[in-house]
């Protein structure tokens, strides 16, 4: 029984772009199937989620990231660059309305997303990298997101910086920090767990996703082909650029997946919840945000399956 549910996982992991796209499929056009489950749900199974990967580090694998930040610097500055920047130009590009332009440079403009860290995660990453630009470009965001959004779309935001910074601690810091002390103080239960990791990673990701489509299905369709192409180019572009920089900055092959992956997946969710809050008086720029939650999420997956057989790749080579 046991192998059978150690081999469920490795499969649900292994095809984690298919799970996405069903559950995308259900919850678009079927939101009741979800609708039921409040969003603040959200919260909680990230923080499973992060627990369980904390399970997998120990406090010596954030040393090297610690004592060679040069990687967190390319990341960071891949993150506030190329985001922005790419958001701007396919708004002028694609000659998008004001209010859908102001929800693509607010997904430009904001840090990366703690899904990224999952997704990291399933694609064999360095996950302690990818925590580490998480916290880092959220605790940067209150200065940088406002500033960048003015400065791109010539509207003043007002960022809830206590929230901000309560939610990057009870989503990411204190579950991983709680997973990497019962990695240390539970050996023997922590290894009897590993293998399920994936499959509730998978599904935990999944469920998200249903959550948000669900709660954003009418917007979603009624939404024009336009924004969808926007959305995805400035996600696409965001992890081939952010892959070429940290190649071209000489970082490892793990550093790289982490580092396309922390750059290409953006807090959409706070993106859709900055357009709700101030900007009431363009209900469309929560839209971008919306299909990004989706869509990055979706993409994601696929790069994770990229980078996983990269990885395993060159472990054979290695062996």
């Amino acid at each position: 029984m046991k192998n059978k549910l150690i081999q469920l996982s490795i499969w649900i992991a292994a095809h984690i772009t298919l799970v996405v796209v069903l559950v995308t499929a259900v919850a678009l056009f079927l939101p009741s199937s979800f609708v039921w489950i409040d969003t603040s749900a959200i919260t909680p199974m990230l923080g499973v989620v992060m627990f369980g990967m904390g399970l997998t580090l120990r406090p010596s694998d954030f040393r090297p990231v610690l004592q060679h930040p040069k990687d967190i610097l390319v990341g960071e500055l891949a993150q506030f660059l190329i985001m922005p920047s790419l958001a701007w130009l396919l708004c002028k590009l694609l000659s998008l309305p004001e209010e859908l332009a102001l929800g693509v440079i607010l997904v430009g403009c904001c840090p990366g997303g703690t899904a990224s860290n999952v997704i990291c995660y399933l694609a064999k990453g360095d996950v302690a990298l990818s925590v580490a630009m998480t916290g880092v470009s959220t605790l940067l965001a209150p200065i940088m997101t406002p500033a960048l959004v003015w400065l791109l779309a010539g509207e003043s935001v007002k960022v809830d910086v206590t929230g901000m910074f309560l939610s990057i601690v009870q989503v990411v810091i204190v579950p991983i920090v709680l997973g990497v002390a019962a990695n240390h103080y539970f050996q023997r239960t922590t290894r009897r767990i590993l293998p399920l990791l994936p499959m509730i990673s998978t599904l935990s990701i999944a469920f998200i996703i249903g959550i948000i489509v669900a709660h954003n299905a009418t917007s979603i369709l009624t939404c024009s082909l336009i924004v969808a192409v926007a959305v995805i180019l400035h996600n696409v572009f965001g992890l081939v650029l952010g892959y070429g920089l940290s190649a071209i900055t000489g970082s490892e092959p793990s550093k790289r997946s982490a580092i396309a992956i922390e750059v290409g997946m953006q807090n959409s969710g706070l993106a859709t919840s900055l357009a709700a809050t101030h900007f009431a008086l363009f209900p469309m720029a929560a839209v971008p945000g919306a299909m990004f939650s989706v869509w990055h999420n979706f993409s994601g997956s696929i790069a994770a399956q990229i980078f996983r057989r990269q990885s395993d790749n060159q472990h054979n080579v290695i062996l």
